[in-house]
């Protein structure tokens, strides 16, 4: 039994539902914003090689280069966008969250495919942003849902991306934490204009920061949610490293109700 919100779940802790994408140091590692993959790789001190099956180490002893926001499942708060510098380790301070799995198909619009408000609130059930108070988390999957989001080099491939409207409708609706299997909530190419992640956060001008944003809200993208997990209610339990920096690589972890 879990309590959340004044509100008692029974969850099963032995049926974790992981919807991370692991961090590799090989082609099938998905990519993002035009950098290369990731590098693991033993520490060499002159003839010493920290790895075991070298013969000459009895650890492993790897050191490992990586980008939290282009190489894999990551949360990140308001921090990745402002002139000052916030933590998401010092913004995340709850792990377990009520939370609603729903799957959009991006409506095409021009060039782009994008998830509107009208598909966010069709596929919530909600008409207005008050009748979902009371969910914590949302987490968005697209359509189609192949496999190969776990290893797509998305760079130059104008992904679909989180309207405007659908972030404030979001934000309307207290939603804190958003999770996403798209490399961002925002168009690849957009000018730095970053839309819906300044809706989202409630973030008004980055250099002067309001005292209304939404400081202890997450966006977390690059998720994957197999086609076996049922839209619907669930526990998040949201998983991060105690990085100080803007973001974090992360496993969020659904339970069922």
């Amino acid at each position: 039994m879990i309590v959340i919100l004044d509100n008692k779940y029974q969850i099963d802790l032995s049926k974790p539902i992981d919807i991370s994408i692991p961090l590799t140091n090989t082609d099938e590692n998905p990519i993002a914003w035009y950098i290369e993959k990731p590098v693991i790789e033993p520490v060499v001190f002159g003839d010493w090689i920290g790895k075991v099956s070298e013969g000459k180490s009895s650890t492993n002893f790897n050191n490992i280069f990586f980008n939290p926001h282009g190489h894999g499942t990551h949360t990140e708060c308001l921090g990745h966008i402002t002139n000052d510098f916030y933590s998401i380790n010092q913004s995340l301070k709850q792990f377990f969250f009520s939370a609603k799995l729903i799957t959009v198909e991006p409506e095409k619009i021009g060039d782009d495919f994008v998830i509107t408000k009208e598909l966010i609130e069709k596929a919530l059930g909600a008409s207005t942003p008050l009748s979902v108070t009371k969910l914590e988390a949302i987490i968005i999957r697209t359509l189609p849902n192949q496999k190969e989001k776990k290893s797509r080099k998305y760079s130059n491939t104008n992904p679909p991306y989180l309207s405007e409207e659908a972030a404030i409708f979001i934000r309307e609706s207290e939603i804190q934490h958003l999770l996403i299997d798209l490399p961002s909530v925002d168009k690849e190419h957009d000018e730095g204009k970053l839309l819906a992640h300044k809706a989202f956060w409630n973030v008004k001008d980055t250099h002067n920061l309001n005292s209304d944003a939404r400081f202890n809200a997450t966006i977390t993208e690059m998720i994957y949610v197999s086609d076996e997990i049922e839209d619907g209610n669930y526990i998040l339990n949201l998983q991060i490293a105690s990085f100080e920096n803007d973001a974090s690589p992360s496993k969020p972890i659904l339970y069922k109700v």
